[in-house]
């Protein structure tokens, strides 16, 4: 599970046996999670997280896509 980014005390990561589907980054935050695709940015599911902290991780994934998006691609490939 590398983590790739820690912004806001949210953790984004991959799961190592994820390369099957499309590209795309796990969030946690205490006992919450979320799993967002990177294109286009759309939340896949969500355990946990207000609606802010919703919006929060969207904006943050959508700043951080393309290093995001950069980083799958080269832990995968």
């Amino acid at each position: 599970m590398p983590t790739v980014l820690k912004v806001r005390g949210y953790r984004f990561f991959f799961f190592s046996s994820e390369n099957g589907e499309p590209p795309h980054v796990h969030i946690e935050k205490n006992e919450s999670s979320a799993k967002v695709w990177l294109s286009p940015v759309v939340l896949q599911k969500s355990t946990g997280f207000k609606p802010h902290e919703i919006n929060d991780i969207l904006k943050l994934t959508q700043q951080h896509a393309a290093r995001l998006e950069e980083t799958w691609h080269d832990y995968f490939n």
